[in-house]
């Protein structure tokens, strides 16, 4: 069939196998040209199929010569209707590893559940003995917890009242005023902390460490945000704030549980980047604009891979301790958080409206950021051709 893009809003209906088969291509053959990393050699990346959980297992791998065990939760293509990106991401990461040799199997689940944990150990010790780097890269708006077997779900609102301020239509590129309504109680902020906070990333942590699968030495990373100011009531102080601190203690507490093995627990803070949960977050579309224009006047943009691939060769495996801010986080939101580079996007911030931001800002960018996230508007792809919709993942069960 032909696939052509089906939007609503920051959701895409559609992807294109052929689109997200060239652009993991574009990140292995970003990867290989920054040169080897002697890093971890059998890697556990749960969250696999999408943004920095695929950068971080395409990193492993092109990067490292890494055996990847992966974890996602996508569907495949059937006749007539497009798989996800993460299904068609997942096939192409596959395709390309095999023809390097490298060990690359998938499992297609719910990463919150008991019982895709339990498939996740056998296959470490069927076909790895043990891992020696767990990234932990899961985005999800809910989670039933295993433990109580209640769903929880999260929600995006500020804590101190009521919050106003610009945002972007990025399809449209008209800055309106945005309107976002305070936490109605305490239960809404503990389940958003059931959802995006530590809890799963201890209960992975402590089913591998009791399974004997855990390397001595290992390393496990989480990934998190911070932002500006500008961002802070609706982010770092509102419901995902407190879910990312406990994301943070959870960290603490890892490095203490896994001592015996000389393992470490890090929350690493990147840059802000456009996924679809973030194209979902009133005011961050309009900040990103403004943060891509300005990052790229300065020549230090990135991408998920950009990011990654830093993280990797800068901090997790330069040979050296890894350095670490006052609260224990790795920093590879560093340059994004350069003085003079939020100096000048909060100049522009000021003065952002519907008529100047196509100038002032990066839109056309942050819309290709948009639809390359679904196999779409990628360089060398011929979207009038007919793509087979049913590409298969060969190990996922």
């Amino acid at each position: 069939m032909i696939i052509e893009p089906k939007m609503r809003g920051f959701i895409c209906f559609t992807s294109h196998p052929k689109g997200c088969e060239q652009n993991v291509l574009n990140q292995i053959n970003y990867v290989k040209s920054k040169g080897a990393i002697n890093g971890a050699k059998k890697v556990l990346v749960i969250g696999c199929s999408t943004g920095f959980g695929l950068a971080s297992r395409i990193t492993s791998a092109f990067g490292s010569n890494a055996a990847t065990l992966g974890i996602c939760f996508e569907k495949p293509g059937v006749e007539g209707k497009p798989g996800t990106a993460g299904w068609y991401n997942t096939a192409a990461f596959e395709k390309f590893a095999e023809e390097e040799g490298l060990y690359a199997k998938t499992i297609n689940g719910d990463a919150f559940s008991n019982e895709v944990k339990a498939e996740a150990i056998e296959a470490i010790k069927e076909n790895l003995g043990e891992v020696d780097l767990v990234i932990y890269s899961l985005a999800a708006p809910r989670r039933t917890n295993p433990v109580d077997g209640k769903t929880y779900r999260s929600v995006l609102k500020p804590i101190d009242g009521e919050y106003t301020n610009k945002t972007v239509d990025f399809h449209s590129g008209k800055v309106s005023d945005v309107s976002i309504q305070p936490v109605q109680d305490e239960e809404e902020i503990s389940n958003t902390v059931q959802v995006m906070g530590g809890g799963d990333w201890k209960l992975w942590m402590e089913a591998l460490g009791e399974a004997g699968v855990l390397a001595d030495g290992v390393k496990t990373v989480a990934y998190s945000y911070i932002g500006p100011e500008i961002t802070f009531p609706i982010y770092r102080n509102g419901t995902i704030g407190k879910a990312k601190d406990h994301l943070e203690a959870t960290a603490h507490e890892l490095t203490e549980n896994m001592a015996s093995i000389h393992g470490e627990a890090y929350v690493s803070v990147n840059k802000a980047l456009v996924t679809q949960a973030s194209s979902a977050i009133p005011v961050i579309p309009l900040y990103i604009s403004l943060l891509f224009k300005v990052m790229k006047e300065e020549g230090v943009h990135e991408g998920c891979i950009e990011q990654i691939q830093r993280l990797y060769s800068d901090r997790l495996y330069a040979g050296s301790d890894i350095p670490v801010d006052e609260k224990g986080r790795i920093r590879v939101d560093d340059w994004e958080m350069r003085e003079d580079i939020q100096e000048k996007v909060s100049k522009l911030w000021d003065i952002a409206d519907s008529n100047n931001l196509s100038e002032i800002g990066d839109l056309e960018g942050y819309k290709h950021e948009f639809m390359s996230l679904f196999g779409f508007d990628i360089e060398g792809v011929d979207y009038s051709a007919e793509v087979d919709e049913t590409t298969s993942v060969k190990s996922i069960q």
